[in-house]
């Protein structure tokens, strides 16, 4: 078995559709990033590169190539997928925390577990995601920006490495 753990931040930068968990969210403020911004996924691909010891997301989807600009995180998850199990290992489960004063995400938690669970092709008992405030502290507890951590146990596969 193997672990990794992940960690992202973006700041808001205007009123849209937020996209966070692979979940879009509607009138919420967007994340700003290269990609889509979505900072949860973007701390679960952290989290399984860890375990995978393949280095990190700005290794594999430099923020500085257009070909990453504006994509959907659940595309960079499901390569990472793909690389993952192609390198012999299974996801046991991924526990993730996210960040965040505003929007209120308790309503959207089942959804982005199905959405990340659907997205790596595992069932959705094996994802889990809770939402804290930051109490009023900080960049995140004044509501500029959202976070999130995330933890990934791998398994090799029979046959694996």
């Amino acid at each position: 078995m193997r672990v990794g753990n992940g960690y992202d931040i973006h700041r808001f930068r205007a009123q849209g559709v937020l996209r966070l968990g692979g979940v879009e969210i509607e009138g919420a403020p967007i994340l700003d990033g290269h990609s889509d911004g979505d900072a949860l996924i973007h701390a679960i691909i952290d989290a399984l590169l860890g375990a995978a010891g393949e280095g990190d997301i700005g290794q594999h989807f430099p923020p500085g190539d257009p070909a990453w600009r504006g994509i959907d995180s659940r595309e960079l998850l499901q390569r990472v997928g793909r690389l993952i199990h192609a390198n012999g290992f299974s996801v046991t489960n991924i526990d993730a925390v996210v960040i965040a004063e505003r929007p209120r995400l308790g309503p959207r938690i089942a959804a982005m577990r199905e959405s990340i669970a659907r997205t790596l092709d595992i069932e959705s008992s094996r994802v889990n995601v809770k939402a804290t405030t930051n109490e009023g502290l900080g960049s995140l507890g004044s509501g500029d920006a959202i976070a999130a951590m995330a933890v990934a146990l791998l398994e090799e596969e029979v046959g694996g490495r």
